[in-house]
């Protein structure tokens, strides 16, 4: 039987590859389920890895570059990268390039199960290349985690400082040994009041780790690392920022031919994982703190930045519109400034939605042969801001014109669902076909992906709706009409009964008269 995590592991796989032709973002499942003995063949070994923990966004950002070389008699082209089983699910983002040739694009990713309960799972690299033997290549893999700061102490005081801790190994990983790695730790601020030491017999260099430098501690260099290796290290250190995570966001992007309008609406579920308040909401104390703005780990306002030509933005939340919002359009970018109702603290929640229509044309164009239509967006837009915001699960939906067939998509960000299926809206015959996307794990720095949707829009189904009204009100009147003729015969059957009546009447009279 297959553990828990494995399942969360799977959803949790996030793979980079760029997708080279449309449609080949798959869901990712895993394509080798192994024993729970299973070990990966030592084939590879690590030259040397630099590994780097950026802590200045709320969730750390893992950057690991390692030279790796095949120690096989035979080419080889895939390279296993572990991770604890309750920290996989939180892996976001994981991507893998040649770091020389980062241009050429990410290499696959899958996800390695295992039949039993285990400590470690694995995502399993294909490199594009088999590598030959004692041959090097240098692997850039970068990815994120998600929910994996805790706030310490976890209740403060409205206006005191904010601490969150990160536990983590000072040896990468790896399931591979490793002739010489180190580990860098890069923080917000200098202020770091506690984190673990490690003693100088373990660096290769004689010295007590970490070494600092500024904001940056260094642990190692570490020489001849054993494969699973751990060093379980611990930092504290100031982050008076909040630490924005949005369980579920639902992002829908409506296609109007007719209308030449692409409209946008996002709803978002958000929590604040910072450290909670530890007494009660002081209104007047808050009223200070705004007038002296000094950093605050609570939530007061966000930022999202509009493509130009945006128009007709809304903010909206449970009770309703919210007025303390403001846009401000420009040339390069549109900015949509929203201030919640009220400031948003530790472990507290708040849901809303935003909307705002924009030109169809600076997004969509036509094939010059077929009647093919290429529609470029932003898979992911929301907040801008220094302290960077999580997405637990994305929800895109994309609704098509009526009639719209043979839809194919194609983007960079990892999909772990995609479907097609009908949206019935107001005066549809069928209903308008729709894409519908989903991700996990995701990160803000995914704002810059696109998502091309491609799909045939034959010229008669564009006048189908145009015709349906036509047919409606035509029919609309035809009973109308009948309605009419209707009331109209009934009026001259009473009509013509009265004067029948009227004259039986004048007949009984005449004879009665003349009998008398």
């Amino acid at each position: 039987m297959r553990s828990t995590a494995f399942f969360a592991s799977c959803l949790a796989a996030l793979s980079g590859f760029t997708c080279a032709e449309l449609n080949q973002s798959k869901p990712l499942l895993s394509k080798q389920v192994l024993s729970g003995t299973f070990k990966p063949p030592q084939v590879f070994k690590n030259t040397n890895l630099v590994r780097t923990t950026n802590l200045d966004k709320a969730y750390p950002r893992e950057t690991i570059n390692v030279v790796i070389e095949n120690i096989d008699s035979k080419p080889q082209s895939e390279y296993y990268l572990p991770f604890e089983t309750s920290l996989i699910a939180k892996v976001g983002g994981l991507e893998v390039r040649d770091k020389q040739a980062a241009a050429k694009g990410t290499f696959q990713v899958d996800v390695v199960g295992l039949d039993a309960e285990s400590s470690t799972e694995f995502y399993l690299i294909h490199l594009p290349q088999p590598l030959a033997p004692k041959a090097q290549q240098t692997l850039a893999i970068s990815y994120s985690l998600l929910s994996s700061l805790s706030p310490v102490p976890a209740d403060i005081a409205q206006t005191a400082k904010q601490y969150l801790q990160y536990t983590f190994s000072a040896y990468t990983p790896s399931a591979y040994t490793t002739e010489k790695q180190r580990t860098k730790v890069k923080f917000p601020s200098t202020d770091v009041p506690d984190f673990t030491t490690l003693p100088a017999d373990l660096n290769a260099e004689g010295k007590t780790d970490p070494q600092k430098q500024g904001s940056t501690f260094t642990y190692g260099p570490f020489n001849n690392v054993p494969a699973g290796a751990e060093q379980l290290v611990s930092v504290r250190y100031e982050y008076t920022r909040p630490v924005m995570h949005a369980t579920v966001l639902e992002r829908d992007i409506e296609v109007s031919h007719w209308g030449g309008n692409l409209a946008s609406e996002e709803r978002y579920w958000l929590v604040n994982q910072g450290a909670a308040l530890k007494n009660h909401f002081s209104r007047v104390e808050w009223q200070k703190q705004s007038y002296m703005n000094p950093p605050t780990f609570a939530l007061k306002g966000l930022n999202l930045p509009l493509h130009p030509g945006a128009v007709d933005p809304y903010f909206t939340d449970d009770i309703g519109n919210v007025s303390t919002s403001r846009f401000r359009p420009g040339k390069k970018e549109g900015l949509l400034e929203l201030k919640p109702r009220y400031p948003i603290f530790g472990a507290w929640k708040y849901s809303f939605r935003v909307g705002w229509n924009a030109d169809l044309s600076s997004y969509l164009r036509k094939l010059a042969t077929g009647e093919t239509y290429v529609l470029k967006v932003p898979f992911l837009e929301g907040p801008r801001s220094a302290e960077g915001i999580t997405y637990g699960r994305v929800n895109l939906r994309v609704i098509l014109p009526e009639g719209a067939t043979n839809i194919k998509f194609s983007t960079t960000v990892p999909i772990v669902d995609h479907s097609t299926s009908l949206h019935k809206t107001f005066m549809d015959t069928v209903g308008r076909s729709t894409l519908s996307l989903t991700a996990i794990n995701l990160v803000d720095e995914f704002r810059d992906r696109d998502l091309i949707v491609t799909y045939d829009y034959p010229w008669a189904a564009g006048y189908r709706k145009p015709v349906v009204i036509t047919l409606g009100v035509f029919a609309v009147f035809s009973v109308h009409w009948k309605k009419e003729d209707s009331v109209r015969d009934a009026c001259s059957i009473k009509s013509v009964k009265k004067a029948e009546r009227k004259n039986k009447c004048r007949k009984v009279m005449l004879l009665e008269s003349r009998s008398g």
